[in-house]
């Protein structure tokens, strides 16, 4: 077991890890940004060490820090929560390389999976249903881009290689569109992930976006944690999550479950891990990997009953998976609501104190948050100030409770979305269940025009 864990992470991540460190006898310790210097990560820590100022890029994204911070204070490993560099495989080397442990999988599994092509190559080779598309990185000459298009059949998207969080990807329509779309997705990979490569997929219209939680030990054991549904989102970034995914059989779950178990081993895959995919007219479609904790995790642990980030802690000091897969049952439905510090109308992040805090509470609702009373939200990082979660026996019953702890709960002194929850949580479309990725934009667009 792992003796002291530096949390390389702020907010609500960095204490619910500290949580699961301290049910397991593990010591942490924090690090802070000047900006953060009284957070509440840094309060309840058994440690802490300032890494720098406020910005993210001399702070919590200084790889060369945050490695001589764990090394200063003894610790055998690092959690990097999730952002930041949760998905850096260089961080991670760099980790293994200094003999301290990364609490996620290997630097080698985080370069085939970061990397989309090569992510679709080992799904392919595991039997795991990919979007049809391209087999490798698009070739520089026109006729052979519009060619490859041709035969995958407009509309198409052309994606980013070292892409993720909605950026580098454009979708063509005709092929007039198609090389300046390429010209400027190339340019924009090369700025914003330092990779130029980029691929073709078909453009799928109405999917519907289904995660599966995977854990393995690494020891050639994994395991599939259900579904979650994922498909409430704005310009590509999650608004609301649950699990199960709403109206699936159980036994086309179990079928795609079971290919991401063998696509793991095959890999050799460590830690928890998501395989996000694009569902539409009854099939999965590979779309990419997460190779770290998710934000909407606790949906998964609710539904599922086990505590993803003891299973990363124990998973990283060592332990084999003890679960079976028939150990792993389903029960009743959960919800997550992402309350941000933003306008619920303009989507304006909206940073300053907090003079009002009131929390919901009852059988079955959950609030991570790192915020309170006199926080000060800081304008230097993501806008979520809370996650609000609730389980249900039904998901019938999980949207009242959702409706009831909305109402509860009180944020003064900044704005914040939790208007914007509560019509959400009420939407027919979305009560019904199954609704696509564009949803959420349709349902934006039709109530600004009211």
């Amino acid at each position: 077991m792992l003796k002291k864990v530096l949390i390389a992470n702020r907010g609500e991540i960095a204490l619910r890890i500290q949580r699961a460190c301290r049910e397991l006898g593990i010591s942490t310790v924090a690090v802070y940004s000047e900006a953060d210097a009284g957070a509440r990560h840094v309060r309840q820590a058994e440690q802490s060490l300032c890494i720098g100022p406020a910005q993210p890029g001399k702070s919590y994204l200084n790889k060369t820090a945050l490695l001589q911070a764990a090394q200063l204070c003894g610790a055998d490993a690092i959690h990097p929560g999730y952002g930041f560099l949760s998905e850096n495989a260089d961080f991670a080397q760099m980790i293994e390389d200094a003999g301290l442990i990364f609490i996620g999988p290997l630097a080698a599994s985080i370069r085939v999976m970061g990397d989309k092509i090569s992510a679709k190559r080992a799904m392919k080779e595991a039997g795991v249903p990919c979007v049809p598309g391209s087999d490798g990185a698009l070739p520089a000459d026109a006729d052979a881009l519009k060619q490859a298009a041709r035969e995958i059949g407009y509309p198409v998207i052309v994606k980013a290689a070292g892409g993720g969080g909605g950026k580098g990807m454009r979708v063509v329509h005709a092929e007039a569109e198609l090389p300046e779309a390429v010209s400027l997705t190339r340019e924009e990979a090369r700025r914003a992930f330092g990779n130029p490569e980029l691929y073709m997929e078909k453009f799928l219209q109405h999917p519907r976006h289904v995660e599966i939680q995977v854990l393995c030990d690494g020891q050639g054991n994994a395991l599939w944690l259900g579904a979650r549904d994922c498909s409430m989102q704005r310009r590509h970034q999650k608004v609301l999550e649950e699990a199960p995914a709403p109206g699936i059989p159980e036994a086309v779950l179990s079928e795609v479950g079971a290919r991401c178990v063998v696509a793991c081993q095959q890999i050799g895959y460590r830690g928890a891990g998501t395989f996000e995919f694009l569902f539409e007219d009854g099939r999965f479609y590979f779309i990419e990997m997460n190779t770290r904790l998710q934000v909407e995790h606790p949906v998964t642990e609710l539904t599922s009953g086990i505590d993803i980030v003891q299973a990363q802690l124990k998973i990283a000091g060592g332990e084999a998976l003890t679960l079976q897969q028939a150990d792993i049952r389903c029960s009743g439905h959960a919800i997550e609501c992402r309350i941000n510090a933003e306008d619920p109308y303009s989507f304006i992040p909206s940073p300053g104190a907090i003079s009002g805090w009131e929390l919901p509470g009852g059988n079955g609702v959950r609030v991570d948050s790192h915020a309170g009373v006199g926080y000060v939200v800081p304008p230097y990082y993501d806008s979520m100030i809370a996650k609000l979660i609730v389980h249900a026996p039904t998901r019938a019953e999980a949207l009242v409770r959702m409706q009831g702890a909305l109402s509860e709960m009180r944020v003064d002194g900044i704005s914040t979305n939790l208007a914007l929850h509560g019509e959400l949580i009420a939407e027919p479309g979305f009560v019904a269940g199954g609704v696509d990725i564009h949803h959420l934009e349709r349902w934006l667009k039709q109530r600004n025009a009211s």
